[in-house]
């Protein structure tokens, strides 16, 4: 098996001035795909920005004999989302490759998150996606391919202390994916997200000395360009990259019990009398879909 080259395919990658965005946009070009580069310039409150910051990881591309263009602007903002897609069809041709990454950080207790702060990241993580993902999909609908990345983070899969706001944006990607992968997959559109956890400067201060050394960028984005490679069939998959460790997440379903009868009515007490079957998480399985929830309930047919 050779390389895994994009020759002919036009990317676009959002927060690709620094850390995991910026490695993306570079091995992206370094394999052969022209990319279209985002970036506001603000740091990482989000606050502040920097045409130049798009510029620099553009010039970098072409200074190396790649194929870049710089597109400005927060994808929070829906003109952002309509500028890179047809900045991409104007200097590019096309939209093959998504990499939804742009991103900042508020942090505070739950009780101590301004409405502001959650506003301010929702827009930027949640709706950006959306913003820069929906024209970018319409575009790789019409022509029958598209291989789309989402961010998520571990922070909203499993929960971390004082990042409600970005938590609750974060695993609302996660929906989003499901979502978008069932109405992609008549077009071979394949969405997946990445959970990913790097030094970057978002997270400077968490590994120090030589671990930093562990948990570059480029881990993740092995991951990354793989899921984004035209060989690799999976969509609809939550993804953990931290150093070079790599796992599968899933939000699973499990079989529970019907509480008595099925035609009868259910009391508190006869759900707590089931409650260790109910909580329990043996048989859990992947759904494919809410239809297929439907399967546990069958029973009650019969």
């Amino acid at each position: 098996m050779g390389d895994i080259r994009y020759d002919g395919r036009v990317a676009i990658v959002t927060g690709a001035c620094t850390g995991i965005g910026r490695q993306y946009a570079l091995d992206l070009a370094s394999r052969g795909a022209s990319v279209v580069v985002n970036d506001s310039g603000c740091d990482r409150h989000g606050d502040g920005c920097s045409e130049s910051a798009a510029d620099r990881i553009a010039d970098e591309i072409i200074s190396g004999g790649g194929k870049a263009v710089a597109v400005y602007g927060d994808v929070s903002e829906a003109s952002t989302g309509r500028n890179l897609v047809e900045t991409a069809l104007d200097k590019f041709g096309g939209v093959d490759i998504l990499v939804s990454n742009a991103g900042i950080i508020r942090d505070s207790t739950f009780l101590k998150t301004s409405e502001s702060d959650w506003d301010r990241i929702v827009n930027v993580h949640l709706k950006g996606a959306f913003l820069v993902t929906r024209p970018a999909f319409n575009v790789m609908r019409e022509r029958g391919y598209g291989r789309i990345i989402l961010t998520t983070s571990g922070a909203g899969l499993y929960g971390n202390y004082g990042q409600a706001n970005y938590a609750a944006a974060k695993m609302g990607l996660v929906g989003l994916m499901n979502v978008m992968e069932l109405e992609g997959a008549k077009y071979n559109i394949h969405v997946n997200t990445i959970a990913p956890l790097a030094n970057t400067r978002m997270t400077a201060e968490l590994f120090p000395g030589k671990l930093a050394e562990l948990m570059k960028p480029s881990y993740v984005t092995a991951l990354g360009l793989f899921l984004l490679s035209e060989e690799c069939k999976q969509t609809g998959h939550i993804y953990n990259a931290a150093g070079s460790w790599y796992s599968r997440t899933e939000v699973m379903c499990c079989p529970g019990k019907i509480v008595g009868d099925g035609i009868g009515p259910v009391t508190p007490e006869n759900v707590r009398e089931n409650f260790s079957s109910i909580n329990s998480l043996e048989g859990g399985r992947p759904l494919g879909s809410l239809q297929e929830s439907f399967s546990f309930i069958v029973p009650l047919l019969k």
